[in-house]
């Protein structure tokens, strides 16, 4: 029977995979070269695939060691993207550095740096949790830094991912509800204020809630988002066939890349992705409870929620049960700073799963080993 970090990595290549085919028809649209977006997602999946690879065999735990330098880098990135000529400006939002031909996101490299620092805190700290001031307190003040200048992107989609995924942490670690609720509702008050005076954001709220009534203007996407769905029935119209990615669909190779799948492969194509991602998440959450240090465990709990939120997110947007946000779809959705972020986590898991696999094996030697010497 194949080991589970032999499954994890095969999940995972086949959901790259995937990403390469839908990119290779959603590609087809570009004016000037119809494999525009695949050929550059080949590019991303290749680099994002052999990093990955190489991460397996860095001991986990050396990340202990670098926590408050990575997210030092990390910050400082999220910081620089705020600052005009070098930050960069897309749809109202700066998100981007551009480096020469090259575009990073520093919000998607946020992620594995916030779950690191986390993660080691709490490893250090967990005794302490159920304290005010000098327990949980901390480790929500960390989280902070990181989403001060996410917000002011603004990203609020990474935003509540990031804190909803770390609060889940937070819990793991044996904070009570009621002391989680204290921070926690003032944050969650504040970000629905953010959204609630944002005219472009609340138009998407009004879209998601009378989605009918907006389908030329904010509900634009989702309307046609739907429509790819109820285009493709049950086996789809086959390989390259949407008439939705044709500009009717807006954003249909990076957060809207789900619904082509949906057009093109049918509800069977759609289920099979989402059985790939709840296999790789039942795959983390078994590599994280077999870990043996409480560090190793947070963060594969941190990193397996992190990907499997995120797709949750993305689904509910583009099926119509949560309003439009840019979220996308890990190793799937177009985009190099997001493959290769995810495969940045997935390198760390799959490193956790060697460590454990290897330290069950000691442990059934000298489990043996005693027992031979007893007889």
């Amino acid at each position: 029977m194949p080991k589970t970090s032999q499954l994890l990595a095969i999940v995972y290549i086949i959901l790259v995979s995937c990403g390469f085919l839908a990119l290779l028809s959603a590609s087809t649209v570009h004016d000037l070269d119809s494999s525009y977006y695949a050929k550059r997602q080949a590019i991303w999946s290749i680099v994002s695939i052999i990093i990955a690879f190489l991460i397996r065999k860095i001991d986990y735990n050396i990340y202990k060691n670098f926590a408050i330098p990575i997210s030092l880098i990390s910050i400082i990135l999220l910081v620089l993207v705020l600052i005009p000529n070098i930050g960069k400006m897309v749809n109202g939002s700066w998100r981007w550095i551009q480096i020469g031909s090259i575009t990073i996101q520093p919000s998607e490299f946020a992620k594995p740096s916030i779950l690191i620092l986390i993660s080691y805190w709490l490893s250090n700290n967990q005794r302490k949790i159920d304290e005010f001031k000098n327990g949980i307190l901390i480790p929500y003040l960390l989280i902070g830094i990181f989403l001060v200048p996410i917000l002011l992107e603004p990203d609020y989609g990474t935003t509540i991912l990031i804190f909803f995924v770390t609060t889940i942490l937070i819990f793991i670690a044996g904070a009570n509800l009621k002391t989680i609720s204290i921070i926690s509702i003032p944050v969650i008050v504040g970000i629905s204020v953010m959204i609630l005076t944002n005219s472009e954001r609340l138009g998407r709220i009004m879209a998601f809630l009378k989605p009918e009534s907006y389908q030329l203007s904010s509900g634009y996407q989702l309307a046609n988002s739907l429509r790819a769905f109820s285009e493709g029935k049950l086996f789809g119209v086959g390989f390259g066939g949407s008439l939705q990615k044709y500009d009717y669909l807006p954003e249909a190779h990076t957060d809207f890349i789900f619904p082509i799948i949906g057009e093109e492969f049918g509800l069977v194509g759609c289920l099979s992705v989402v059985i790939l991602y709840i296999i790789l998440f039942f795959l983390g959450i078994n590599t994280s409870k077999n870990s043996h240090n409480t560090f190793g465990k947070f963060l594969g709990y941190g990193i397996s929620l992190m990907i499997v939120v995120q797709v949750v997110i993305n689904l509910f947007v583009v099926t119509g049960l949560a309003p439009t946000k840019g979220i996308a779809l890990p190793f799937i959705s177009y985009g190099g700073s997001s493959i290769l972020s995810s495969s940045i986590m997935i390198g760390i898991l799959l490193n956790i799963s060697l460590d454990a696999e290897r330290s069950s094996k000691k442990r059934k030697r000298g489990f043996f080993k005693n027992n031979y010497e007893r007889k």
